[in-house]
């Protein structure tokens, strides 16, 4: 079992009440508080609403029965009347109790997702996580998925004890006065217990708590684990559908299916212990519900012998009883909700403190400057620590053009990710022209879901008439794409890595950027291609600074410099 497995058993409630606080607190206090306090103010109102119509409803049963047993048909039908109406204006209260709390339940839930994706997305931190944090798995499903399941879990589980302890201060009085006082001996002396069928509900309660955390404890690492290994076979099939194409010339269909099956027989496996320790704690919770029924029979059976109580008295006192009992037994009946919710608790606090790491991290960023582009003392490294290139100083003017090379390890990409201000393990300063703007175009471009047009102006809007992109798509060499501008599509798995490397030369000619970066961004197209795309590149953008990353030795006559890593000179 590894770090991240583990961590459901060492989180320990200490740590568990801080992380709750967190992750809940930002809400609360947000634009939103308003509308959510108020929410929340009218659920409770409508669940202190329902207990009190309990409390309504407990007399009625009393002379209900009595009515029966005396066979009163004027009060049976008063009683049956009373009970009617109290029924169905406790079933409106329950049914908008609900709705209010899924109203707020989904503003929730929209705000934390919001927070979350914002948070992730910003300044990079998705990318910079990758490389702190290897722990924290999937960040899709926590939160697609865990933030709505820790929103429904904390309301409803806040909620339900509210209403339990509300309860329980209502029918406890009700109880203690109904059981009045058990007396008996015990060697000779005469003991007195007053409100005896509270203590025996409150004992019955405690037993039945202690044992169903005994026989379930497991079953929050349990479902911690059955979580990250959902979500990491989930993760497989998508990175299948990602690189089908590849996966389909390799000819990996078997070895694909073999790694699937792992993954699944994991979550198959663990899936039989959380069944096995559901299955223990499903018997007893039901045994334990089961002998409810009898146990304050047997209880209150001295006084219905010596004849203390009519049968109304005793249809309320075992009311009474069972409402005391189930507002003490929310534990036993909530420790399924209760093991989920801490799973769900733990992944989301490990997730926000990777991000909490990630935005109090220092990163080289690069600095306004009049003109150009300029390294001083630039120290790149692993995130082991191992130097990469060391106090490198570079200065580059406005239309000069740098081809980086070096040998494979040598630090080429990480110096272009040091100079795009997303690399956290570098020092010293640098300097660029920003008026413009930056353009990275890496090896395999990125190419969002949605039209070709989209695709072509990533990552901005695109404002460009057709007349102009058809053009472009004709220069590139990608006229057959010129119909299909408009055409939703995942072009991604639709074009080849030569074309898609020409779709991202497009933005550079439409974005016009002071600096562009290209790293190996044109390793999928032939040399004769490459060589027209470059000369494309330097007619259209004589002003700006262009710096590659590449291995090819026909790259140097498009450059007007040099830097060779393996000796630092350019």
């Amino acid at each position: 079992m590894n770090t991240t497995d583990q961590l459901a058993q060492t989180t320990t409630m200490r740590e568990l009440l801080p992380h709750f606080w967190q992750l809940a607190r930002p809400f609360w206090t947000s634009k939103e508080k308003y509308k959510a306090w108020g929410l929340l103010l009218l659920v409770i109102a409508l669940t202190l609403l329902t207990v009190y119509l309990s409390v309504q409803l407990n007399g009625v049963y009393r002379t209900l029965w009595d009515a029966v047993e005396k066979a009163e048909a004027a009060a049976f039908f008063d009683s049956i009347s009373r009970f009617t109406g109290l029924a169905l204006l406790n079933i409106a209260v329950v049914v908008y109790a609900i709705y209010f709390q899924q109203m707020l339940e989904i503003k929730w839930r929209r705000w934390l997702t919001d927070s979350m994706t914002s948070r992730w997305l910003q300044n990079q931190h998705f990318y910079r996580i990758q490389l702190l944090d290897r722990a924290t798995d999937n960040p899709d499903q926590r939160i697609a998925e865990d933030c709505g399941q820790f929103v429904t879990l904390t309301l409803g589980l806040t909620l339900g004890l509210l209403k339990a302890v509300i309860t329980f201060l209502s029918f406890v009085t009700i109880l203690w006065g109904l059981s009045g006082p058990l007396v008996f001996s015990v060697l000779g002396s005469q003991w007195t217990i007053p409100g005896y069928m509270v203590w025996a509900a409150v004992l019955y309660a405690l037993l039945g708590t202690w044992l169903t955390t005994v026989v379930g404890r497991r079953l929050v690492s349990l479902n911690f684990i059955q979580q990250r290994r959902e979500a990491d076979f989930r993760f497989s099939l998508v990175r299948i559908r990602e690189n089908s194409e590849s996966i389909a010339l390799y000819r990996g269909e078997a070895q694909e299916k073999q790694r699937l099956d792992v993954r699944f027989a994991e979550v198959v496996s663990n899936f039989w212990h959380i069944m096995r320790y559901e299955k223990r704690v499903n018997a007893f919770t039901n045994f334990w519900g089961q002998l409810a029924i009898l146990f304050p029979l047997l209880v209150v059976s001295p006084r219905i012998f010596a004849k203390q109580l009519s049968v109304g008295g005793v249809m309320q006192i075992l009311q009474a009883f069972n409402k005391v009992y189930d507002s003490l037994e929310f534990f036993i009946s909530s420790f399924k909700s209760l093991a989920t919710w801490k799973a769900v608790l733990d992944r989301l606090a490990t997730f926000n403190q990777s991000l909490l790491q990630a935005e109090q991290l220092q990163v080289l960023q690069p600095q306004a400057a009049a003109a150009g582009v300029r390294l001083a003392g630039v120290t790149v490294a692993r995130p082991d620590g191992q130097t990469l290139i060391a106090d490198l100083d570079l200065e580059l003017a406005a239309g000069e053009r740098l081809l980086v090379q070096g040998p494979s390890g040598s630090g080429k990409s990480t110096l272009l990710r040091t100079l795009a201000g997303i690399w956290p393990y570098a020092t010293g300063s640098i300097a660029c022209y920003k008026d413009g703007g930056v353009l990275f175009l890496s090896q395999k471009p990125y190419l969002p879901l949605g039209t070709l047009r989209a695709a072509l102006c990533y990552p901005h809007a695109c404002t460009v008439g057709d007349a102009e992109l058809q053009a472009l798509l004709q220069e590139v060499g990608l006229g057959q794409l010129v119909p299909r501008l408009n055409e939703e599509d995942n072009w991604s798995h639709i074009l080849s890595g030569g074309e898609q490397q020409r779709i991202a030369i497009i933005r550079a000619l439409l974005l016009k950027p002071a600096l562009l970066v290209l790293d190996e961004a044109t390793s999928a197209i032939d040399e004769a291609a490459e060589s027209r795309l470059y000369g494309l590149l330097i007619e259209r953008l004589p002003a700006a600074i262009m710096v590659s990353v590449g291995h090819r030795s026909t790259l140097k006559v498009h450059h007007t410099r040099q830097l060779d890593l393996s000796s630092q000179q350019a």
